[in-house]
This record gives structure tokens, sequence and C-alpha cells, in this order.
């Protein structure tokens, strides 16, 4: 299969960043997983294993026909009125309808995803991005996600069965057709099993429900994973891209526009098609005194959640966001700022596996 260069995928708008792409050498924040404060952990195996998590690899439970009934993460849909009473916020954005990105999606979005797990109300979806390691420049195994989509949050548990399928369904083919497609269409570059997750404790505090909290300012997450099938070869290798992450972007107004990118589940959609809204982004609270996310219009709904925000930096595709909420008349989004707290999350990860 012909693989992708940062160029072929590069189709989000130019961002004017005061902040660079950032790993373990750049970070200004010291942690570890047994000391931090402001992020959660949940390795596959070890002493400080967290309790109730587990993902081993199980090559029969995701087949086609199951990918394909997967629903979507409920986490997303405040009402609009709610925003109304949060001193931070601008006017709800006005819509923007979502458009199917172009076919083959690994010709155009390559490093888009969809991310399947168990939950407690059953089999659900979201949507991930391959993003770099600064531990293992070309070789990355990382996803970035939403925290919603690796733990349920306040009170919460761990998601189960958690794998990532890039460029799922390649062709665009319609969800009733997935289980009678051959698996080469929709899972083109196979399955990747997250050996290890890592979001916020914020979120796992805060996090959850309808109404705004200030957990979904945190919700952000990273996957490491392996391939189902033991290749050898780390997923950004198997692909032949991947994102690179800016934290501390400008937020809301100082931002240009941004692509989000992902795999909407409700109707009218039905998860099967990657979908993108591209829009400027302005201010959403959710809770006053807590950082402000992003907000854009667009009619993706759940399923998206997770789904990276895109924009082009100096020639290569650059991850802002991600996916968060959306209102309950699904013409709007918002993601998290990228600060700290991402950043150090995203840090531990890249240290986790650096000598690996």
């Amino acid at each position: 299969m012909r693989r992708p260069t940062a160029a072929a995928v590069a189709a989000a708008s130019l961002l004017a960043l005061t902040a660079t792409a950032c790993g373990p050498s750049h970070s200004n924040v010291s942690a570890s997983p047994s000391s931090s404060s402001s992020v959660g952990q949940q390795p596959s195996g070890g002493a400080d294993k967290a309790p109730g998590f587990s993902n081993p690899v199980n090559k029969n439970h995701w087949g086609l026909k199951r990918l394909a009934q997967a629903k979507p993460a409920p986490d997303i849909g405040v009402r609009d009125s709610s925003l109304a009473n949060q001193g931070a916020s601008d006017p709800v954005p006005r819509p923007v309808t979502a458009k199917e990105v172009s076919l083959p999606y690994h010709l155009h979005m390559a490093p888009v995803g969809k991310i399947f797990f168990d939950s407690p109300e059953g089999p659900k979806v979201c949507s991930g991005t391959i993003v770099e390691d600064p531990a293992h420049p070309g070789k990355s195994n990382l996803v970035w996600t939403a925290g919603h989509c690796v733990h349920s949050g306040k009170n919460g548990t761990w998601m189960r069965n958690i794998v990532f399928v890039p460029s799922y369904n390649d062709n665009g083919v319609p969800k009733y057709q997935v289980g009678n497609t051959p698996a080469q269409q929709i899972t083109p570059y196979g399955k990747f099993w997250a050996d290890w997750s890592i979001t916020s404790n914020q979120w796992m505090r805060m996090g959850g429900g309808r109404a705004p909290s200030p957990g979904f300012a945190y919700d952000f997450a990273v996957l490491h994973v392996r391939p189902e099938n033991g290749t050898g070869k780390s997923l950004q290798e198997t692909v032949g891209v991947a994102a690179q992450v800016a934290f501390n972007a400008p937020s809301a107004h100082g931002i240009g526009p941004v692509t989000a990118i992902g795999y909407p589940a409700a109707a009218p959609f039905d998860g099967a098609r990657m979908m993108s809204c591209e829009d400027r982004p302005v201010n959403v609270s959710m809770q006053r005194g807590t950082p402000t996310m992003d907000g854009i219009g667009c009619t993706m709904n759940g399923g998206s959640s997770g789904g990276g925000w895109l924009v082009e930096h100096n020639g290569k595709l650059t991850l802002v966001s991600n996916t968060s909420i959306g209102g309950d008349s699904h013409t709007w989004l918002a993601g998290p700022h990228l600060g700290p707290e991402a950043q150090q999350i995203f840090d531990i990860m890249s240290r986790k596996f650096a000598n690996e």
C-alpha cells in the first residue's frame, strides 16, 4: 500500500504558533508516574498496575461486524443554554456542516483513525490521531485522544479492549456494508492494541456527565499501542506519517482556522465515514476558574470524540486540541487547550517507553 507523506495529509489550515511541539527534552514539568498529582496512569502490568485495568490482546474480539456495531461514546452533548452563565464564553459558534474526507482516507488524512473499546454500557467508539514521539523519531506508537475514551470520569472506570484502527474503512463504504467488505479495506493498516494509556487526574476526579464540568477542560489522553499481529513495525512506520503536538498554542482568538477530524457515529452519521469541519475557534468556558476551552462550529457528534484538531505549521501536520464535547444542538464542538497538564501526560508516556 502506498505510504502517504506529510505533505499529502497536511490539508489543514495554517496556524501562527508561538509555541513549538514539545516532548520530554522540552518539558518544564517535573513529574513521575508515582508522584504526579495531575495525571493518571494505567499500565498493562507490573506492581503499579491501576486497579481494574486490563487490555490483553484478543484477536477474535473485534471482528468486522462488532467494529461496525460499536456505538458512540456518550459524553458529548451539553445544553447550549448552559454556557450562557459562564462569563468567559463567547457566543455559541455558528454551525459548520461536516464534510467527508477525500477517499481513500489513507492518502489524505492517514494519521487519523477510529478507537474501539468496551465500556460499562457496551462497545463504544471514539476517534484518535497518531502523534510523533520525540523519544522515537519516525517510530512512534502514540495515539492522542480524549480522556473520556479511556476512562469514564468521576466515580467511573477504565475502558477495556481498547484498539486503534488507522484510516478505518479506507474507502468509506456505508455501515451496513462494513461486515461484508474485505478486511484490508476496513482495517488497511491492521489493529493496534493499547498496552498503556494515560489521562489527567482532573478528568478522573471531575469529568463526566452532560452538564458543564471543569473536568472537560482536561479531557485528553495518550495511548501507547502495539500491532495486533506483531509485525515488529511501529505504528508510525506502518502508516508512514504522524502529527506533531503543539502545547501552549495561542487560545481561541489567537489561532487561525483549525480542522477537526473524526468519525461521528450518531444520526445522521453512521460512524463509518471520516468527516471534518474547518472553523476559527472561539472561547468556551465549562466552569469559572478552569482553563477556557476552544470551540468551533461543527455538525459532527458522538464518535468524533478524541479526534484531533489539526493545522499545518512549518509544513507539518500539527495537533492543537481534540474533540471533547458538543452542544445538544449538534452544531458546535469544544476541545481542551493543551497546556502544561497535557504536556505532562505526554512527557510521562514518552519517557515510559524511551528505552524500548
